[in-house]
C-alpha cells in the first residue's frame, strides 16, 4: 500500500500556453466566458473527458485562472484529472486537445475514453 500526498497549494491540473490560445479562441467563437472540466463514465476503457464551454461554474466546482482563460473544474472528477497538463497539440496533421493525465493506466484504441489506476476513485 502506498500514500499519495498532495501538494494542497499546487493547481489540480495545469494548461499549456497552446492549450490557452486555442481555447480562448473556441470561447470567443461561442460568447461563452469560461470551460467546465469533468469526466464522465463512458466508452470501452471507462472514463472520458468533457469539456463543456459556459458562463458559469457550478457553486461547488474549484476555479483556475489560466491566463485570460477561467476553467471550472468538477470536484467529483478531481482524484481522476489531478496532475493533468492540458496540452493543444500537432498529431500528424491534426491539431487536438491532449490531456497528458498522470493517473491513466490504459486508453481504447480510438482515445475516446481511458481506465485509471485501481484505488483511484470517482465520487
Amino acid at each position: 500500500m502506498s500514500v499519495e500526498v498532495f501538494d494542497v497549494n499546487a493547481a489540480p491540473i495545469s494548461v499549456t500556453p497552446a492549450a490557452v490560445r486555442h481555447l480562448l479562441k473556441q470561447l470567443a467563437l461561442s460568447g461563452k466566458k469560461g470551460i467546465r472540466l469533468s469526466v464522465k463514465e463512458s466508452g470501452c476503457t471507462g472514463f472520458m473527458y468533457v469539456l463543456d464551454e459556459v458562463d458559469v461554474g457550478q457553486t461547488e466546482d474549484i476555479t483556475l485562472q489560466e491566463d485570460a482563460l477561467t476553467l471550472w473544474i468538477d470536484p467529483e472528477s478531481l482524484s481522476i484529472i489531478r496532475g493533468t497538463q492540458l496540452d493543444f497539440v500537432f498529431e500528424g496533421l491534426n491539431r487536438v486537445l491532449k490531456f497528458n493525465n498522470p493517473n491513466v493506466t490504459a486508453a481504447c484504441g480510438c482515445g475516446e475514453s481511458f481506465s485509471v489506476e485501481e484505488g483511484v476513485s470517482y465520487s
